[in-house]
């Protein structure tokens, strides 16, 4: 009994079907676009169709900067992308990812396909760019053996440095099998071991350049492990090759100029370099000596001899000060000694002036005291409290008196008060 399949299972087969076969990757088709919606969502949805046939395409919002231009009903278009089998509905359709006008042409459309598919497998990226040395011993060459280009590449790079050593593979630059021929002359100068290799050709048409925008060509240069510079045509021409490279030139002549450098300047930054880095001697020489010689001073300074000759200065120095200090102490001692001789003497005198003097006051206060006048027949008379009688006046009639005399007091009592102007 044959085997049953579910509409899944016949779906699922044909988009495995769809996606194994490689033509249908990467196509190119051409026609006039139909039913074109611009969907909110940013996707556009339309149809392509030619006299005898019709095609569902649809570009995502993401594959937009893929067109250039607004499409409408009627344009002829070359559209490139995917051929791939919607599973769910298990209709098949065009996912695009370029469009562009049929008037540009189908070799622009093969070379922004091969460009853009080359840039999203990263062959464009920088981290794979590797530095072209500044100073090359041989120069590798994939060109025509005639022309312009190639009397340029060697004019150029023989008088920038007359001892370079040119190795030149004569290659096909145009026709079906110049894509072929540039990829073998790459993979020849790479094996032999060249510093560097220019690949190139002179300036024409798309149709003239096409071979440095075939896929083995892009290839064959990423896959080099010598630096390669792309020089294609002239300086608005640009090829995949360009993109690839590790350095894009836009001449041959600027890639003979890029890649070799110039023995005169070199001769030049030498003798340059010789005078910086004599000059740069001298100063360390010079510094080194001004360090020597004050490496010299400080030994000499430390050496036992040096600091014993200190020493003795020093010791030198101390006895003549702790000398000077001895005989200030000596005559400040002598001057105080005088000093206290001197003191001594007038204290002396003083003492003898104040002792007259006491003696002649001693004799004054004696003739003065009261006790002195006691003797002569003088009394003191007092109250009974003490207080001196100093006037008759003071006194009256029946007052108690104390008389004090010489050798003893009488207590009196007043009888009569008798003053002088009574």
């Amino acid at each position: 009994m044959r085997k049953i399949f579910s509409v899944s299972e016949i779906n699922r087969y044909v988009k495995r079907m769809f996606e194994q076969d490689d033509l249908l990757h990467g196509v190119l088709v051409r026609g006039e676009v139909s039913n074109c919606k611009y969907h909110s969502s940013g996707h556009i949805y339309f149809t392509l169709k030619d006299a005898s046939g019709t095609l569902s395409c649809v570009m995502f919002a993401g594959r937009r900067r893929g067109l250039s231009f607004r499409m409408q009903e009627g344009d002829q278009v070359i559209v490139s992308g995917e051929v791939d089998v919607y599973e769910r509905s298990g209709s098949y359709q065009l996912y695009a990812n370029r469009i562009i006008q049929d008037g540009a042409g189908i070799l622009n459309a093969k070379y922004e396909e091969l460009k853009r598919r080359l840039e999203e497998s990263g062959m464009f990226d920088e981290m794979y760019k590797k530095p072209v040395p500044r100073y090359i011993k041989t120069l590798g060459v994939v060109t025509a053996p005639t022309g312009a280009a190639v009397q340029d590449i060697i004019n150029i790079s023989l008088r920038r440095d007359p001892y370079l050593q040119i190795i030149l593979y004569p290659a096909i630059v145009q026709g079906q099998e110049a894509a072929a021929s540039i990829c073998e002359g790459i993979r020849r100068l790479d094996e032999y071991g060249v510093d560097v290799i220019i690949i190139g050709r002179g300036g024409g048409s798309l149709e003239d350049l096409w071979a440095f925008n075939e896929e083995p060509v892009a290839e064959a240069v990423f896959a080099c492990s010598t630096p390669i510079i792309s020089a294609v045509g002239h300086e608005t021409d640009t090829v995949i090759t360009d993109y690839v490279a590790d350095l894009r030139a836009p001449t041959p002549s600027a890639a003979a100029e890029l890649a070799v450098f110039s023995y005169e300047q070199f001769v030049i930054d030498l003798s340059h370099y010789s005078d910086r880095l004599t000059a740069a001697m001298e100063d360390q020489i010079r510094a080194l000596r001004r360090n020597t010689e004050s490496l010299r001073r400080e030994l000499t300074h430390l050496s036992p001899s040096s600091r014993i000759r200190d020493r003795r200065m020093y010791t030198a120095q101390c006895e003549e000060k702790l000398a000077l200090a001895m005989e200030r102490k000596i005559r400040d001692c002598r001057q105080k000694a005088d000093r206290r001789e001197r003191l001594q003497s007038r204290m002396d005198r003083k003492l003898s002036e104040a002792a007259n003097s006491m003696r002649v006051y001693a004799a004054k206060l004696e003739q003065r005291s009261p006790l002195a006048r006691l003797s002569a027949g003088y009394g003191y008379i007092s109250t009974r409290e003490g207080k001196a009688v100093l006037s008759a006046e003071s006194v009256k009639r029946g007052d108690l008196l104390n008389i004090q005399l010489k050798d003893g007091k009488i207590e009196a009592e007043a009888l009569r008060v008798l003053t002088d102007h009574k």
